[in-house]
């Protein structure tokens, strides 16, 4: 493909297929200006798939701003990072954190919100459903009057076979040498030492000398006693046992399968997905995955009860999803890998080559990837992180998750804003060693188009990547209606960020989870391109962030209305004067 640029001038480059639509450029550069003229410009080529490349190049400065909505909605957070430190040094990799009875004030919230925070997640497993309407009215209050782009998460609780609760509302310490009864009798309050199961058949198949291991090893207990569906249990190791947690069990160093005809999807967690529905949630984390079935379920009802587009995330938390983990990816709009979950159900030394591998086969299937689950720990307690926690985190962000998250951290945890500032850091940092040393990620490119245009879509984002990584430009726009085009450009992991122009606000708030993207809400013409990217362009610029020399790649998906759009499917780069 040819470009042709220089200081104030407009490139444009069109590649077309011989055996697609001619996308009507028939343009020529007369004495500086850009003027009609005949078709023609054929690059000749062998066998069928021969290629037109024409370069309309134009001299001076942008054109002149068509009447239009002077308004363009940048979060307030990514505007000031823009300020502050440039295009190249915007934090890339995406933060969520969980929000509990520790950050559930509005000024909490807020803080987060300036700290980084893209998603909120709320836990289904935890408070009343009121708790989280109020939650959520709150962060919508914040993007409303205070210009953030904070979207909503819910996370199912899945089947409760694996759940257990000691009826307090905050962690509790099990104390190494103390005995505790485990019992599906439903208990009042939060008595001593006792802990409720929420599944009758929690026991079955337990032996005495058998090992129950809370939270993946949070804290540990020997089966002393069985009496019944009871049992009694001595704490082996330390530690805290928090609300509604998950246990499993372990017999000679194996874990003991636990057979269940429950549905991975329960009744409650229909109510929740009602719930976050009329709520106008933007994600769903389906816990308990172990096919892609309850994913594809879940995804058509959607599709029926409502004209929103909410995501669907699917948890990947025991070995049945990994040996699934194809079909569930192919399935979903996202993966959460819980990995406390996780290293429950195989080995630990096993867990940071699954993390990688997950994330591989995510960025080339083109779903976005959450590393969950005890990346800071010990901040539940401590103020500062282990050095160890903050390698953790940069091995996630060195492997190119699309984001990071937070739970006891900062759902429980004095420390959650402390906490998710270092997850900045940490991210910031990595991305930065990444870049100066060209650690480009190399991805094997799965082709995953179907359709002639969703190829050549896919084939123009990969060459756009590769070229604004050569020629260095300041940062890639992208004007999209479902965020197709630019999910394929985070796929790639460009080094500038890619600021995503849509006019579907659902589409803003799933961008939010993707590598890169900086999403905005902007009215955009169907009818003329270049007057959308006239209009923003002009509009980043009056906010003073974009300077004379800057150099910007553009990229669309958008359908034209009419046959003589010049700007569907070609990549053009501006140089700002």
């Amino acid at each position: 493909m040819a470009v042709a640029t220089s200081d104030s001038i407009l490139a444009r480059s069109l590649i077309t297929d011989r055996r697609s639509t001619n996308f009507g450029l028939k343009n020529e550069v007369c004495r500086g200006k850009v003027v009609p003229c005949r078709a023609g410009g054929k690059v000749k080529g062998k066998g069928k798939g021969r290629v037109e490349v024409k370069a309309v190049v134009q001299i001076g400065g942008l054109e002149e701003v068509k009447k239009a909505k002077d308004e363009m909605d940048l979060d307030v957070v990514s505007e000031e990072e823009l300020r502050e430190k440039g295009f190249l040094g915007m934090r890339k990799t995406k933060l969520v954190c969980t929000i509990g009875p520790a950050c559930c004030s509005l000024q909490d919230l807020e803080k987060l919100a300036l700290g980084g925070m893209n998603v909120a997640r709320l836990n289904m497993c935890h408070n009343t459903r009121d708790w989280h309407r109020d939650v959520i009215k709150k962060i919508n209050q914040l993007n409303e009057e205070k210009g953030f782009c904070v979207s909503v998460m819910i996370d199912t609780e899945g089947s409760q076979i694996h759940v257990l609760d000691h009826g307090a509302p905050s962690s509790v310490k099990a104390e190494e040498g103390s005995t505790w009864l485990f019992t599906a009798q439903k208990l009042e309050g939060s008595p001593p030492f006792a802990i409720q199961a929420n599944y009758e058949g929690f026991s079955e198949g337990i032996e005495v000398g058998d090992e129950l291991v809370i939270d993946g090893g949070m804290a540990s207990f020997q089966v002393i006693e069985k009496v019944g569906n009871d049992l009694r249990c001595k704490c082996t190791d330390s530690g805290l046992f928090l609300p509604r947690a998950k246990f499993s069990f372990w017999r000679n160093g194996k874990l003991v399968a636990r057979n269940s005809e429950l549905p991975t999807l329960s009744k409650k967690d229909w109510a929740d997905i009602e719930f976050g529905v009329s709520e106008g949630v933007d994600f769903i984390a389906l816990s308990f995955v172990n096919d892609a079935d309850p994913v594809r379920q879940l995804k058509n009802y959607l599709y029926m009860r409502s004209s929103r587009s909410t995501r669907v995330l699917a948890k990947v938390e025991s070995l049945e999803s990994l040996q699934k983990l194809k079909e569930i990816v192919e399935a979903s709009d996202g993966i959460m890998v819980a990995r406390g979950d996780l290293g429950v159900e195989i080995p630990y030394e096993q867990i940071p080559t699954v993390q990688e591998e997950i994330t591989r086969v995510c960025r080339e299937m083109n779903k976005p990837i959450i590393v969950a689950s005890q990346l800071l720990e010990s901040m539940v307690e401590y103020p500062t992180p282990t050095r160890a926690e903050v390698a953790d985190v940069s091995e996630a962000v060195r492997q190119y998750a699309d984001a990071l998250m937070l739970s006891g951290e900062s759902a429980i945890g004095p420390y959650g804003q402390k906490a998710l500032s270092i997850l900045q850091m940490a991210s910031s940092r990595m991305e930065l060693w990444s870049r100066e040393e060209n650690r480009q990620s190399i991805l094997h490119q799965r082709r995953l188009g179907v359709s002639l245009p969703d190829r050549i879509a896919e084939q123009i984002c990969n060459c756009a990547v590769e070229m604004a990584n050569n020629l260095g430009v300041d940062a890639i726009f992208v004007y999209t209606k479902h965020g197709q085009m630019a999910s394929l450009l985070s796929r790639n992991r460009p080094y500038p960020p890619i600021f995503a122009f849509t006019s579907d606000n659902g589409t803003r708030m799933a961008l939010n989870l993707q590598w890169g993207v900086i999403p905005l809400l902007v009215e955009l013409s169907d009818d003329d391109m270049e007057a959308n990217i006239s209009t923003t362009i002009e509009l980043i610029r009056r906010k003073g962030m974009l300077k004379p020399g800057d150099v910007v790649m553009v990229v669309s998906d958008l359908t034209p209305t009419h046959i003589n759009s010049t700007a569907f499917q070609s990549i053009q780069v501006k140089t700002v004067v």
